[in-house]
């Protein structure tokens, strides 16, 4: 797997190993509402404060966000945002590392990020957490007009890595709404349930999409002139043999051939 190098490498590849454990003295002045919650609100360097949430938390953290600076020059008041490339690195490194130790088994991590570091952090972390438990990389909208003062292009969006900790991680899913499931119907008593008609034809051309299909009734289907079908031939005949494939109601073309189960 590719790693990335920088100066100071060596040195921030062990820094989180030297991070002297800290005992975390609690402020009850400060507190507020149950104190046996759990919750935590914790002031000091970020990277002891991690160091000293390992005793009680490493291997229990089921989801963990993080919103490091972007490193974009501008000045904040707790922090630098202005780092040379190498520092930056050198002070995500350990972060990091003792964030994963954190991670539950069935947990995952979420970084805030934009493109001018995004990509480096990108490697890293795919060393850090290991590249096959990298999830995607979501987008989010942080603007909803364009800036008419940007000299190029005016970006409308920032990134969020995600990674998880093993291969078996998946997000949990909101509930159905019944405006959602309103959208499924089941005209033809589908035993599997309410259904989506989908088109069958792919957006882009697809290697596998050129195949002529046999119907019910014996006609040859084949994708108009440009098209391709969304599936390979395989698995047209297994989601077929599925009860997914639908006809039409005179076995007459193959228009809204996917089914989608609610």
């Amino acid at each position: 797997m590719p790693t990335l190098r920088w100066l100071t490498r060596d040195e921030d590849v062990r820094a989180a190993e030297r991070v002297p454990y800290r005992l975390l003295e609690e402020e009850p002045e400060l507190g507020a509402g149950d104190r046996d919650a759990g919750n935590m609100l914790i002031q000091g360097d970020n990277l002891e404060a991690l160091k000293s949430l390992l005793p009680y938390y490493a291997g229990a953290v089921k989801c963990i966000y993080i919103d490091p600076p972007y490193n974009t020059g501008s000045a904040f008041e707790h922090y630098d945002d202005n780092l040379e490339h190498s520092q930056w690195l050198a002070m995500m490194w350990p972060r990091l590392e003792l964030l994963r130790e954190l991670l539950a088994e069935d947990g995952s991590i979420w970084v805030s990020i934009d493109d001018r570091e995004g990509h480096y952090l990108k490697v890293i972390m795919d060393e850090v957490f290991g590249r096959g438990n990298f999830v995607d990389t979501v987008i989010w909208e942080k603007s909803d007009s364009p800036r008419n003062s940007a000299r190029r292009f005016s970006s409308d969006h920032d990134y969020i890595l995600v990674y998880c900790n093993n291969e078996h991680w998946v997000p949990r899913r909101l509930p159905r709404t019944g405006e959602k499931n309103a959208i499924y119907k089941n005209p033809d008593d589908d035993p599997n349930g309410p259904w989506l008609p989908g088109d069958p034809y792919a957006n882009k051309p697809y290697s596998k999409g050129q195949y002529e299909i046999v119907g019910p009734t014996g006609r040859t289907f084949r994708p108009p002139p440009g098209r391709f079908w969304r599936v390979s031939e395989e698995s047209l005949r297994d989601l077929d043999a599925d009860g997914r494939i639908w006809w039409g109601p005179e076995v007459a073309c193959p228009d809204r051939v996917v089914r989608f189960q609610s």
